[in-house]
């Protein structure tokens, strides 16, 4: 059977998704950060989360080797740091605003929730590289919504909706 990518990939859209921007250092401190839809969680014990990156990503290598990496949730605030982190920019990280914790990699303020964790084990997935990350510290805000990625575009929550 031959599948149309293109409408693959609209298909696709139509599962809502948060947004994260994983972000890591290099040996060399260099600071890495990308926009990602692609993660979710994969173990409680031990806590493992994943997320994937294209293979043709220009910083795919710098993540490959930092052994380590943050995925830091998105609130519905943080449209400007997510698209910030979509774009191959020299600079990206100017006026924003981070804390580290046990890896080094960038926790980014005013996420609703991040997770420090270190590599745990990377995978082929086809065009893109799934990376498994072992969560060895974390936070969460409950105070505020998600960033949502839906049919190409952001949105928001609608509260409300379900039934009792």
């Amino acid at each position: 059977m031959s599948l149309d990518y293109k409408e693959f990939r609209f298909a696709l859209g139509n599962f809502p998704t948060g947004v994260t921007v994983i972000t890591s250092v290099t040996g060399e401190g260099e600071l890495l950060g990308a926009t990602v839809n692609s993660f979710s969680s994969v173990s409680l014990d031990p806590p493992l989360v994943l997320f994937s990156l294209d293979r043709s990503a220009y910083s795919l290598d710098a993540y490959l080797n930092a052994g380590v990496f943050a995925v830091n949730i998105l609130s519905r605030d943080q449209q400007g740091i997510s698209n910030r982190f979509a774009k191959a920019l020299e600079e990206k990280w100017g006026d924003v605003s981070y804390e580290t914790w046990v890896t080094g990699s960038p926790i980014l303020s005013d996420s609703i929730a991040s997770f420090d964790c270190r590599l745990w084990n990377t995978y082929d997935g086809g065009d893109h590289v799934i990376f498994v990350g072992e969560v060895l510290k974390m936070s969460r805000k409950d105070d505020d919504d998600p960033l949502v990625f839906f049919r190409g575009q952001y949105g928001a929550l609608a509260r409300g909706t379900g039934s009792s």
